[in-house]
């Protein structure tokens, strides 16, 4: 049994989306003791000049303006560190993810504190974590060459230390529906719990 787990929804319909209802299955199928939800139907903001000053002033000589610019971030990372498992629901927008997730993204990809520089390289701080990926596509098939999306979110997830990530696809619906959530429930039922 996982004991906790980060369930993001990035879908703009809240009624009748495919990923909302894999990843509501997969988190079900874990059976967490504790699940904090992030529902990004509601946007998150958007980085500006301010956060990003914000951001790269050093944490003991932010003032206390540039400190509320960051709680929101910080309420999202500590979210991400607090997680066992992370469950994220990503439609296939153009190829790619949802703005509202990338603006998620943006948030938690903080250097010291999701990923630190090397010299080496970058390395993830998040790791010994598992993410399990409900992605939903009209034409778009998984790890295609023109999958933007969860090629993204694997490479992304890697960069801050998870790199344990599982995808189940219910992808090219426009061409098999029936056939494609199939497959991602079968994909489901294969989880390991």
């Amino acid at each position: 049994m996982t004991s906790t787990v980060l369930h993001i929804d990035s879908s703009a319909r809240t009624e009748g989306s495919v990923t909302r209802d894999l990843s509501a299955q997969i988190v079900s199928r874990l059976s967490a003791a504790n699940v904090t939800r992030r529902d990004l139907a509601a946007p998150l903001p958007l980085l500006d000049g301010a956060w990003v000053g914000a951001n790269f002033t050093p944490a003991d000589q932010r003032s206390d303006a540039q400190k509320q610019l960051l709680a929101l971030s910080d309420s999202l990372v500590e979210e991400l560190k607090q997680a066992d498992t992370i469950v994220i629901g990503a439609p296939v927008y153009n190829f790619s993810v949802p703005s509202t997730l990338k603006a998620w993204i943006d948030l938690v990809a903080r250097v010291g504190l999701t990923f630190q520089y090397s010299e080496a390289g970058p390395i993830g701080l998040l790791e010994g974590k598992r993410a399990i990926i409900a992605m939903a596509s009209g034409g778009t098939q998984a790890g295609s060459d023109m999958d933007f999306a969860t090629t993204y979110l694997r490479h992304v997830l890697g960069f801050i230390g998870i790199t344990d990530v599982e995808i189940v696809a219910a992808d090219a619906m426009s061409i098999d529906a029936d056939g494609a959530l199939a497959k991602a429930k079968g994909q489901i039922e294969a989880l390991a719990a």
